[in-house]
């Protein structure tokens, strides 16, 4: 049985059963149910029609939970004497469920849980497991969500805006447990952008596959750090740089930049150079200049003022980084780097003590306390 494509055909069913009447929430949990005995009924073979099998399944199921409450058998009574469909097309349906489970009435969390669950098909253990939660937190979380948007309108427009973000906190979370959210987040933002077709959307892919190309460079064998200007480039995935960079031309072309295409312009720069030195660092610059003007913020701020410190040296990247609050996460580190290439040893070396101190993980805190014995020993 192929996990995958079960999981992709989720959002369509849940949506065939959404205009059967049934609510979101219900239709999620009918479909679930449906999915898990599918995983045990199609162990020799997925039946010739895996959509209709999934939706006749998962309808019966619904009618079942309701069969005791009148309203819902009002509702079997009108539903079940309709033929099933010949097909059950769900590409409209798909993209109105990413609008819903990223409705603004949702924390980021919840959000992103109901995306995973609905959307991408995962069971709330897998999602537990990659957040590192409790099962059953992670389903009072789920549970939570789908009361929330329980009475918001299917077929109401949505926001894809925020739906990337959401998509984007996925991708950001990486690997833990037996899910592979990077690789998640990039199977659902490949079919928001073929549904939603907006330059903007192929952008945050081309981001997601540029940042993937580089992921088995980013750690050494004992789970150290390594940093970009150290990753042994041979080691990148040159198809997936390549399919990044189509798609950025494409978007860029388009003449509507948003911030994910010049994030993604920015990752393409660097997937370019073979080695660290031949990097265009100047060219960074002016991408980091429009991503400012798109955003202001106060990362992109300190981004901006590290590649300065590349492109015109580093008292000028200094400069540019005392401008940033240095409250904003790794300033410290930013500093101690641009102070050692100054030459700045002392100063570069309790810097970067001091961030170690600040770092929110283990292998970075481990790296930059790393950075500090080195500078010390010389």
């Amino acid at each position: 049985m192929d996990v995958a494509a079960l999981r992709a055909l989720t959002p369509a069913v849940i949506g065939v059963l959404v205009h059967r009447g049934a609510d979101f929430a219900s239709a999620e949990d009918a479909v679930q149910e449906a999915s898990v005995q599918a995983a045990t009924t199609w162990a020799e073979g997925a039946p010739a029609d895996p959509k209709g099998w999934l939706v006749t399944v998962a309808w019966r199921k619904f009618l079942d939970a309701h069969r005791a409450e009148k309203a819902r058998r009002d509702r079997e009574d009108r539903f079940a004497a309709q033929p099933e469909p010949d097909t059950v097309v769900g590409v409209d349906d798909t993209l109105q469920l990413f609008f819903l489970c990223a409705h603004p009435s949702l924390g980021p969390a919840a959000a992103v849980a109901l995306t995973l669950r609905a959307v991408g098909g995962l069971s709330t253990r897998q999602i537990a497991e990659a957040y590192l939660v409790p099962e059953k937190t992670m389903a009072q979380r789920i549970s939570r969500a789908k009361r929330t948007v329980r009475d918001v309108r299917f077929d109401a427009p949505g926001d894809v805006r925020t739906v990337r973000r959401v998509l984007y906190l996925v991708f950001n979370e990486g690997y833990t447990g037996d899910v592979d959210l990077a690789a998640e987040a990039i199977r659902l933002t490949r079919q928001l952008a073929t549904l939603s077709n907006d330059e903007e959307t192929a952008g945050l892919l081309a981001l997601m596959l540029l940042h993937h190309a580089r992921r088995s460079a980013r750690t050494g064998t004992d789970g150290q750090l390594i940093p970009l200007a150290e990753q042994d480039r041979s080691r990148w995935d040159t198809t997936l740089i390549a399919e990044g960079v189509r798609i950025l031309q494409a978007a860029l072309a388009r003449d509507r930049l948003g911030e994910f295409q010049a994030q993604a312009a920015i990752a393409a720069l660097h997937a370019d150079a073979t080695r660290v030195e031949e990097t265009d660092w100047v060219q960074i610059v002016e991408w980091y200049d429009e991503l400012l003007a798109l955003t202001d913020s106060a990362v992109v701020r300190l981004n901006r003022a590290v590649a300065i410190g590349e492109a015109d040296g580093p008292v000028a990247g200094l400069a540019a980084l005392a401008e940033v609050d240095p409250a904003v996460p790794r300033h410290t580190a930013a500093a101690a780097y641009l102070h050692e290439r100054a030459g700045d040893l002392l100063v570069a070396a309790e810097l970067y003590a001091e961030a170690a101190e600040k770092a929110s993980s283990i292998p970075e805190r481990h790296h930059l306390t790393m950075q500090a014995a080195r500078i010390r020993a010389t």
